[in-house]
């Protein structure tokens, strides 16, 4: 199955952020997503499924486990599964990424209170 930004199931999130569903199956999920200038996700983690983020344009920086790592345009992080974290835009520029998740986290996903 052929899917783009086009043609792929389109959701909001958060504060104004966008998601594009390119690949969803019970063993994996990717998406790619956008988040505007000064966002953030809410700290969580997830029980079974680790997720690899890849940046495509912008800056993100990551919170996890007590961590910070700030990465650019063409690089990856891997999140295993069960670790606290969330990803932030803390600059003036749009983020762009994808975000591969094994397996699907669909009812897997558990928020913590900050």
């Amino acid at each position: 199955m052929i899917t783009n930004k086009e043609t792929a199931k389109h959701y909001t999130w958060g504060q104004n952020c966008s998601s594009w569903v390119l690949a969803d199956t019970a063993g994996l999920s990717v998406k790619q997503e956008s988040m505007p200038p000064n966002t953030k996700e809410q700290l969580h983690f997830h029980k079974n499924a680790q997720q690899f983020f890849y940046i495509l344009k912008g800056v993100a920086t990551f919170y996890s486990d007590g961590d910070k790592d700030t990465i650019g345009a063409n690089t990856g992080i891997l999140i295993p599964a069960g670790t606290k974290h969330f990803i932030a835009n803390e600059t003036q520029h749009e983020l762009e990424f994808l975000v591969i998740s094994q397996p699907n986290t669909s009812n897997d996903r558990e928020n913590v209170s900050n």
